[in-house]
């Protein structure tokens, strides 16, 4: 079966989507997205990243093409039209197709949608998170407003092409004072000396991951302290343990930073214990 994308009302298989070069996604980057986790043919957090969606909308000043309600049918409707059961829903959100200029185009115009679903290799995740990963730490290069889910993702891209040039996994972006934002598609997280979770504070510094709540919500379940308050890269080739999570990876344990073993270079315990409880709720 060939894959179907959602785009502005219909469906149409993949190859064929198209939006005009005169879109302000493409033109400026004037575009949010959000990442669903599919798990069993089942939205994973649904709620949350619905509500993510809401906000960053909101904060560039985007309408909404529908309502939550028929938003919600029309990810259903692609993810059964792909067979997609354990993988992930793509949306993405433009300001629109106008005639090029830095000011927003007239009310008027209606936002572009473009919705697509996929399976993804399990097995790969599941060996990822069995063997950690390898990351590495980068300046911070990218905009003042990384909480908010839009495609400006130049930085990201190139940060995780380094990454990858670098046979790592990830790269963390480091602030001024040397301490870690968070990763290209990833929050950041440490098990310090005393064996508490911490991971930096919401603020306009990172996104903030739906993933990352409900994993601060599963730790707390099992009595594990969470401390929101940002470390340092050094603290973090130093911790007990290190980890990041995102939708498609949740709480992936990590083995090296910037080729300093973390830990005894192993995922571990605690990483694996709150990821066990994160995906029992699923």
């Amino acid at each position: 079966m060939s894959a179907v994308a959602y785009v502005d009302g219909a469906y149409v298989p993949l190859r064929a989507a198209r939006v005009s070069i005169l879109d302000r996604g493409l033109q400026f980057a004037d575009s949010i997205y959000e990442v669903w986790a599919v798990r069993g043919g089942r939205l994973r957090d649904e709620a949350g990243h619905f509500a993510r969606l809401q906000r960053s909308l909101d904060e560039l000043r985007i309408s909404a093409p529908m309502s939550e309600a028929a938003l919600g049918a029309v990810i259903r409707e692609t993810m059964r039209r792909n067979r997609a059961r354990d993988g992930i829903v793509y949306l993405q959100i433009t300001r629109g197709q106008a005639a090029r200029d830095h000011v927003f185009p007239s009310p008027s115009v209606p936002p572009t949608i473009i919705v697509t679903a996929k399976n993804l290799n399990q097995a790969a995740i599941a060996a990822r998170a069995a063997e950690g990963v390898k990351v590495i730490s980068l300046p911070e290069t990218r905009w003042a407003r990384r909480d908010i889910k839009s495609t400006n993702l130049l930085p990201n891209v190139l940060a995780r092409q380094a990454a990858r040039e670098a046979d790592a996994f990830e790269a963390w972006f480091v602030d001024p004072e040397g301490l870690v934002t968070e990763g290209t598609s990833s929050n950041a997280w440490i098990v310090d000396a005393e064996g508490r979770l911490r991971t930096r504070g919401l603020s306009h510094d990172l996104l903030h991951g739906v993933t990352r709540a409900a994993l601060t919500e599963a730790a707390r379940r099992l009595g594990i302290e969470v401390i929101e308050e940002a470390f340092a890269i050094n603290e973090a080739r130093a911790a007990r343990e290190a980890f990041i999570s995102a939708a498609s990876n949740p709480a992936t344990p990590v083995i090296a930073i910037d080729g300093v073993r973390v830990g005894d270079g192993r995922p571990g315990p605690v990483t694996l214990r709150l990821r066990g409880e994160y995906l029992a709720r699923g």
